[in-house]
């Protein structure tokens, strides 16, 4: 009898230290670092994801969302996510170029889709799933394609023709294709960090920029800003990617519970970017500063002929298989 009241005593002590080490474990760390600020489409779907991760996996994953530059700049966040320092990253679809992914910088061409239907077609379809098959080499693993939407350009002289960008200092992100399209414009392409745009428009270091109107207006660039011509002829995506090592290395369970909350965040973060960009337009016009330049349909077909050499220029570099297919999938052509 005695005996079995110890063997009883030492399995309830046992399960007493099991149940004391499991509570006691220590959540998984997602560090999500992003270059913009919270009240964007990417800030909004990363707080989303944030939200749905911990809520699902009952506190067994911990993400710390890092916005507006905080731990990287634009060109750090690449190698930080390659090596470990951080998990996860939303960057622009530029800027996989510099990391030799040429292919994503597909996006950068100047009017690719005249629609979110036709952009959906590319990132949601086969194309976008070959895409990021690609980042596999690099150590990466892609999630989902978030949209920020089209964009306008902002400058402090008027934007109508083709003609006024000649010799304007212009901001791009680092994408050889938002080079190319610069120059076929006349204008000086400069590349700088996110982070630093606003400074430099303010102090005259560049004229002028090209982002969604969300960015513009969570970042003050309408500020420092006389104009903004409505052109949309570019799209600002990004993917959402992590350490392949890190993720490869998760529970089968827990990969399996953050996908779906990865799914449902990009359904959230997609739904909101064009009305967030329709109510930063709102703001921009409300705050006085800035004058909005509408195109006449004769003018756009102006923009649209002086950049239709950038989509053959960049052949070569993207792949002439891949615009096409493209345009297959959306039915337009340049």
């Amino acid at each position: 009898m005695r005996m079995r009241f110890l063997i009883a005593g030492l399995c309830l002590t046992t399960a007493g230290i099991t149940g004391t080490a499991l509570a006691a474990e220590e959540p998984i760390i997602i560090k999500f670092s992003h270059v913009v600020a919270t009240d964007t489409p990417k800030g909004k779907a990363a707080e989303e994801f944030k939200k749905l991760a911990e809520e699902r996996t009952h506190g067994r994953v911990k993400v710390e969302v890092y916005p507006n530059s905080q731990l990287y700049k634009d060109k750090e966040e690449l190698e930080a996510l390659q090596l470990g320092s951080v998990q996860m990253l939303a960057p622009s679809l530029a800027k996989f170029g510099p990391l030799g992914v040429r292919e994503f910088e597909v996006f950068d061409l100047p009017y690719l889709f005249d629609s979110y239907d036709d952009l959906h077609k590319v990132t949601a379809g086969p194309v976008g799933k070959q895409l990021m098959a690609k980042l596999d080499s690099k150590g990466i693993i892609g999630l989902a394609f978030w949209d920020n939407g089209f964009k306008v350009m902002t400058d402090n002289k008027p934007l109508r023709e083709p003609a006024d960008f000649r010799g304007q200092k212009m901001r791009i992100q680092s994408s050889k294709v938002l080079d190319a399209q610069f120059r076929a414009l006349g204008a000086i392409p400069q590349v700088m960090a996110f982070s630093e745009v606003y400074q430099a428009l303010q102090t005259g270091v560049v004229d002028g920029t090209e982002n969604t109107p969300s960015n513009v207006y969570t970042q003050r660039m309408n500020e420092v800003q006389k104009y903004l011509t409505l052109s949309n002829h570019g799209y600002i995506g990004y993917a959402v990617i992590v350490n392949k090592k890190f993720w490869e290395g998760l529970p089968a369970d827990i990969r399996t519970t953050l996908e779906g909350a990865m799914r449902d965040a990009t359904t959230y973060g997609n739904e909101i970017a064009k009305k967030e960009n329709d109510d930063a337009l709102e703001k921009i016009k409300a705050a006085g500063k800035t004058e909005f330049i509408t195109l006449t349909p004769e003018q756009k077909a102006d923009w649209k002929k002086a950049l239709s050499k950038v989509h053959k220029q960049q052949e070569s570099r993207i792949g002439k298989d891949l615009i096409q297919a493209i345009y297959q999938a959306t039915g337009n052509t340049m």
